[in-house]
């Protein structure tokens, strides 16, 4: 389970506002299927929220405990029915990494090639 510092849980807090749930649990609880389709969610959207239906208050918690030591994840915020769940998805922080590394094009004119130059050259 991953744990965050009272900044980043007030960051994703304020990101997860706007979301709507993405997976429900309901009476059957929290099955093979369902924690497939939520660790689903999380390698696509990173931050979901979960809502549940029909489960008692003291089984939330616990609830919530599986998910995130099953699935390597974080618990956000837990509000009545609806979980809060991060996890960084790494494979897409490699393929930001790999477009940020690619070099600036070349410039096309002179003037272009110029400045570009003169941004090299350290200042005297």
């Amino acid at each position: 389970m991953i744990e965050l510092s009272p900044i980043q849980r007030r960051a994703l807090r304020a990101t997860a506002h706007h979301l709507q749930p993405v997976v429900s649990i309901s009476q059957k609880g929290l099955s093979p299927a369902v924690l497939k389709e939520v660790d689903a969610s999380l390698n696509s959207h990173e931050l979901i929220k979960v809502k549940l239906h029909g489960i008692e208050r003291d089984e939330r918690n616990a609830l919530m405990t599986e998910i995130c030591t099953a699935l390597n994840c974080a618990s956000v915020q837990h509000i009545g029915n609806i979980l809060v769940l991060w996890r960084e998805n790494l494979e897409k922080e490699a393929a930001t990494t790999q477009k940020t590394r690619r070099k600036a094009p070349a410039p096309r004119t002179k003037k272009e090639a110029a400045a570009a130059l003169e941004k090299r050259r350290p200042s005297r």
